[in-house]
């Protein structure tokens, strides 16, 4: 069975991405980071969602991105905004670099277990404006793996970065993972750490306007009426 590296944050989008690999006959080993990030609510989710897909293994990273913030997400002396559709600069959600670190860490962990499949469920339809969502990031990036990684330059074992949610809708990825039966209820997408989802941030708001459109219901519950 062909082996796959997962980034897992135990969000709406990485859990189905690791259903999807798994869909398709990989071998699924999931990979999760705890960067200093504002809340550890995702990585719960990240664990259990592992677990129900069957991953043949789990790896939580110990980082500490806060050392430097730069980021809502990393500095909590820095606000998470509520939603905003007229951004005229990339939200300071945006963590500095996250997805290139996330990757190169999926690249070692690739090589190290002799996987030539990284995925990872990144979109540029539905997103913030993260530059590290883009497709000239992802090529770029497994082009590098592909120069700095033994296997891809001795062994000519090269190394494919997967985003199959890249060009997709959110709307129709929720539609994909019902068929897969994930169980989005034991996703945590909001940026904030509150007992509930806050209902107004980028995050939560993408999510139920992706349900909305997707003809679902959310099955997490949403701070006051927001829902």
């Amino acid at each position: 069975m062909k082996k796959a590296v997962v980034l897992l944050s135990g969000g709406l989008d990485s859990t189905t991405t690791l259903y999807l690999a798994k869909s398709q006959g990989y071998e699924v080993y999931a990979l999760s980071f705890n960067y200093g990030q504002r809340h550890k609510k995702e990585i719960e989710c990240a664990r259990n969602a592992a677990k129900s897909a069957g991953a043949a293994n789990f790896i939580l990273v110990n980082t500490n991105m806060d050392a430097w913030g730069g980021s809502a997400l990393t500095d909590k002396n820095i606000n998470v905004p509520e939603s905003n559709t007229n951004y005229e600069k990339i939200p300071v959600t945006y963590v500095p670099a996250r997805n290139m670190i996330f990757l190169s860490y999926a690249a070692s962990y690739a090589e190290a277990i002799g996987a030539q499949d990284i995925f990872i469920g990144v979109s540029e339809v539905d997103y913030s404006g993260y530059v590290d969502c883009r497709h000239e990031f992802i090529d770029s990036m497994e082009k590098a793996i592909n120069l700095g990684t033994v296997c891809a330059v001795e062994d000519g074992k090269k190394i494919k970065i997967h985003a199959p949610f890249i060009n997709m809708a959110k709307s129709e990825e929720i539609k994909l993972g019902m068929k897969l039966h994930v169980d989005y209820g034991k996703t945590w997408t909001c940026y904030k750490g509150g007992e509930l989802p806050c209902g107004v941030c980028d995050s939560c708001k993408l999510r139920l306007k992706a349900f909305k459109e997707a003809g679902y219901v959310d099955p997490l519950k949403y701070e006051g009426e927001n829902k």
